[in-house]
């Protein structure tokens, strides 16, 4: 009898962990994400050509990002004279994100990249010259 009660103890206890430990992630998730949203979070967006293994493009600065009802990925950010942008990621069946938080504290709030694949922009391919 005993034993069934510290077993039954032990299994609410172990419940309620589960849970608490849920909630607080939920909240975490819930303010990095608002902290994305302000343009505090410093993030690393890499598209990827699943089919040909390729990365086409990443996009790198304090962004926040938006899977739009289309199912187009929208990143937004802020650029260093206050100017707001907004791109757009076409997500089709060969093509997949990766979403990075590299960090927040010490990096510069308003910096922003975007470096293309240029194999993907121009093929390099045997030209003919005459």
């Amino acid at each position: 009898m005993k034993k069934s009660m510290v077993m039954v103890l032990c299994l609410v206890m172990c419940f309620v962990m589960m849970a608490t430990g849920c909630q607080e992630a939920d909240k975490v998730s819930a303010n990095l994400s608002l902290e994305a949203d302000n343009f505090n979070i410093y993030r690393l967006v890499t598209v990827i050509n699943t089919r040909t293994d390729t990365v086409m493009f990443q996009i790198r600065g304090n962004i926040s990002i938006d899977k739009e009802a289309d199912g187009d990925l929208a990143i937004i950010g802020e650029d260093e004279n206050g100017m707001y942008f907004k791109h757009f990621i076409c997500l089709s069946r060969d093509i997949s994100y990766i979403v990075e938080q590299i960090g927040t504290a010490g990096v510069e709030k308003h910096k922003f990249e975007i470096n293309f694949n240029p194999e993907m922009i121009f093929p390099f391919e045997a030209a003919v010259i005459d």
